[in-house]
């Protein structure tokens, strides 16, 4: 019987994981923030703003995208999660020197 149960439990999927530094739900986290971070940096240039204002924007845009993402998933899932939000500026961050970088 007692086997049956640890059975049970060992095969069930945890209702909440936990919330890791690295997993494939920060990648895609890093990933999109860096995209959205290029796409509104492009099309806020493509607009005529300056470099500066266009990267202010843009950081503004992302920043809003990725707490919207939390927030949705705290009252769908019932889960708030910092850590993502990490990920989320570290991908916004890293095509923000990707564009300063590359600007002409």
């Amino acid at each position: 019987m007692m086997r049956g149960i640890w059975l049970v439990f060992t095969f069930v999927p945890q209702m909440s994981a936990p919330d890791r530094w690295f997993g494939s739900d920060k990648i895609q986290h890093f990933v999109s923030s860096a995209f959205v971070q290029g796409m509104g940096y492009a099309s806020l240039r493509a607009t005529g703003i300056s470099h500066s204002g266009a990267l202010t924007g843009a950081s503004v845009v992302t920043a809003a995208v990725g707490v919207g993402k939390e927030i949705h998933d705290r009252d769908v899932k019932g889960d708030f999660s910092a850590r993502d939000l990490v990920w989320d500026a570290a991908g916004a961050a890293s095509m923000s020197v990707l564009v300063s970088q590359s600007r002409r």
